[in-house]
């Protein structure tokens, strides 16, 4: 008694596999010996086709959907939803800065990933620190620390 039929299936593999196929062919049924499965496989992945020749590669270009005052506000309150944003986040001088920027563009907006957002923020935050710095005029002093 074998507790794993692919462990028996090897055996009548290596045992009787003339008997077996014979048996099998007899009874019109699918040999599942290893080997002839390992070859069927292989002969369904040689018979079969591939698409690529056929496929040709199109850039989608992607939409740009016109303005309108109510497409913008749908826009804006299912952002403050997503974001869990303040009502007041609208009024923002900031956020009205960026709709202005973004009201400039003819084929759409780009919008950063976190780290391109990260080092923007970083650079950023190293340019206010030296404009601080030369502001307070401290240098001499920092270093001397």
């Amino acid at each position: 008694i074998v507790n794993e039929p692919t462990t028996l299936r090897r055996h009548a593999e290596a045992r009787f596999a003339g008997k077996y196929r014979k048996w099998a062919k007899a009874s019109f049924f699918v040999s599942k010996l290893p080997g002839d499965v390992a070859a069927e496989k292989r002969k369904v992945a040689q018979a079969q086709q591939t698409i690529d020749a056929h496929v040709t590669e199109h850039k989608i270009s992607e939409c740009v959907i016109p303005y309108s005052h109510q497409l913008f506000r749908k826009a804006a309150i299912e952002w403050l939803i997503a974001t869990d944003q303040p009502i007041q986040a609208l009024e923002h001088p900031k956020f009205k800065d960026m709709v202005d920027v973004a009201s400039r563009a003819t084929q759409g907006v780009k919008i950063p990933g976190r780290k391109a957002t990260r080092a923007e923020i970083m650079r950023m935050f190293k340019n206010h620190l030296t404009r601080l710095k030369k502001k307070l005029n401290v240098s001499t002093l920092v270093n001397n620390i």
